[in-house]
C-alpha cells in the first residue's frame, strides 16, 4: 500500500487518471446528483398537482429516475472496485492507505493545516494528497457503500420476496436495522452526508486549482496533472 508521491522539482506534468477512471468519475457525479435531488423529493414529496390524479405521474417519474440512477451508481462502483485492481497505482489510492506509516500522518497534518490557512506553502503530489485519501476512503468509499446497500434493501422491499434485491439486501439488512423505517431514516441521513462531502470536494478542488499551483479539476478531464511551480521548496 502506498500514498501519492511528492512531485520532483523537474516534473512539469504527470499522467495520473486513466480514461476509464475519469469516465466513471463524471458518470458517478451525475448519478449522485440525480439520486440526491430525487431522493429529497421522495422523502419530502412536492405538493399535490391540480387536476385529475390520473393525468399525472410525477412521483412515478421521480422514483424511476432515482432507481435508474441507483443502478448506474451501484454498477459503476462495482466497476470502480475492479479498476482499483487492474488500473494504475492512482486508481487504488482511495481504497488503500498506509495508516501505519508515521510520515503519512505527518503529511496529512500538513495538508490539514494548509486547508485551514495555517501553512503558507502547499506540498504537491502526483495523485491525491494524504488528507484527500483519508477523506475519500472513510467518507466516500464507505459512505457510497452504505448508500448502495441500504438503497437496494429499500428497493428490494418494493420488488418483494424472491427478487434479487430482496434476497441479497432486504432479507438481512432491514432486520439488522430493526425495521424498514429505520433503514429509510439512515439512508436519508446518508444522503446528506454525501451532499456535504460533494460540497467540500468541489470547494477543495477549486481552491487547490487556484492556490496550490497544480491542476486538479482539469486533471479529471485530461488525466494529466500539471504543475505551475513546486510548492515543496
Amino acid at each position: 500500500m502506498s500514498n501519492s508521491a511528492l512531485v520532483p522539482h523537474n516534473e512539469p506534468s504527470v499522467y495520473v487518471y486513466e480514461a476509464p477512471l475519469r469516465l466513471w468519475h463524471w458518470i458517478n457525479a451525475l448519478g449522485i446528483t440525480v439520486l440526491a435531488i430525487t431522493g429529497y423529493f421522495i422523502g419530502s414529496p412536492p405538493p399535490a398537482l391540480s387536476g385529475e390524479a390520473s393525468e399525472h405521474f410525477l412521483m412515478g417519474y421521480i422514483r424511476f429516475a432515482h432507481f435508474a440512477a441507483g443502478y448506474i451508481v451501484g454498477i459503476g462502483f462495482a466497476f470502480r472496485l475492479y479498476w482499483a485492481i487492474v488500473g494504475n497505482e492512482h486508481a487504488r489510492e482511495i481504497f488503500f492507505h498506509n495508516i501505519l506509516r508515521a510520515s503519512y500522518w505527518k503529511e496529512l497534518w500538513h495538508e490539514l493545516r494548509w486547508y485551514l490557512f495555517l501553512e503558507k506553502e502547499p506540498k504537491q503530489y502526483d495523485g491525491h494528497n494524504p488528507l484527500a485519501i483519508f477523506i475519500m476512503h472513510w467518507f466516500f468509499v464507505w459512505g457510497i457503500t452504505f448508500m448502495i446497500f441500504t438503497g437496494f434493501a429499500l428497493y428490494g422491499e418494493g420488488t418483494g420476496p424472491g427478487s434479487w434485491a430482496h434476497s441479497l439486501f432486504s432479507s438481512w439488512l432491514i432486520p439488522l436495522f430493526g425495521q424498514s423505517q429505520d433503514v429509510h431514516t439512515w439512508h436519508h441521513l446518508g444522503m446528506w452526508l454525501i451532499v456535504v462531502f460533494v460540497m467540500i470536494h468541489v470547494y477543495v478542488a477549486v481552491r487547490e486549482d487556484i492556490m496550490s499551483k497544480q491542476s486538479i479539476i482539469s486533471s479529471m478531464i485530461s488525466g494529466w496533472r500539471n504543475f505551475r511551480s513546486s510548492g515543496n521548496d
